[in-house]
């Protein structure tokens, strides 16, 4: 299972992994890392499942392997650079994630304290992730941040995040405090200790059950401001 995981993996990265939407009426991006884009080979990726739910087009630029600090030239257009998945248009909503990949790949979860500012400030104004929300708040559009799935407790390679993980939300909520048309949505709460539903073989990406559970979240949350 977890060899079938693995190619999966090495798949989405080639596939880019997210089914991108075009068109004049989209109002809704999704970006961000395999938090948001896996499932998407069976179409229940959080913003396929968002598409469902709302009854519209989701336009979905997320890939696996994508941080928020990516200084490569390559990597914005492989997409694996977040901030290079925003482009311009007449978005109302954007969907964002990150983050994961910075503090596990970057420093292991381990002495992230440095990489952790460089993302975030611990008053949510300066770092990658205030810059991006910045830049997208100053075309009026409307941001969720997405949160994190906690692991179950057992069996996951990324155990030792969780602490990274507490600080990220932390952070990423002093951000959305500042600004009304900012939402954080944990997902921190969602799985009980041992329930191994929630996330796929490799009990670090979600399992469809997880993606439809945060993408209903939400699709709630631009419904009760529609």
């Amino acid at each position: 299972m977890i060899r079938r995981a693995l190619l999966l993996l090495s798949f989405c990265f080639l596939t880019a992994c997210g089914a991108t939407v075009t068109g004049t009426d989209t109002r809704i991006l999704a970006m961000g890392d395999s938090l948001m884009a896996w499932n998407g080979l069976s179409q229940q990726s959080i913003p396929d499942v968002v598409s469902k739910e709302l009854g519209e087009p989701v336009a979905d630029r997320s890939v696996l392997g994508a941080r928020m600090i990516y200084r490569l030239p390559i990597s914005g257009a492989a997409g694996l650079s977040i901030p290079k998945q925003y482009r311009g248009g007449k978005w109302e909503w954007v969907i964002l994630n990150g983050g994961g990949n910075d503090l596990w790949l970057g420093c292991g979860c381990g002495q992230c304290d440095r990489k952790m500012d460089k993302l975030i400030s611990q008053d949510g104004a300066t770092g990658a992730f205030p810059e991006l929300v910045t830049r997208i708040r100053e075309t009026e559009a409307r941001v969720i941040m997405l949160g994190y799935l906690r692991t179950p407790g057992r069996s996951s390679p990324i155990e030792n995040c969780r602490d990274e993980g507490d600080l990220l939300d932390a952070r990423l909520a002093q951000l959305a405090a500042g600004d009304a048309g900012v939402t954080f949505l944990p997902a921190a709460d969602l799985v009980p200790y041992g329930d191994l539903s929630f996330h796929a073989p490799d009990r670090i990406h979600p399992s469809p059950k997880a993606s439809r559970i945060i993408a209903e979240r939400v699709a709630a949350i631009i419904n009760a401001q529609r």
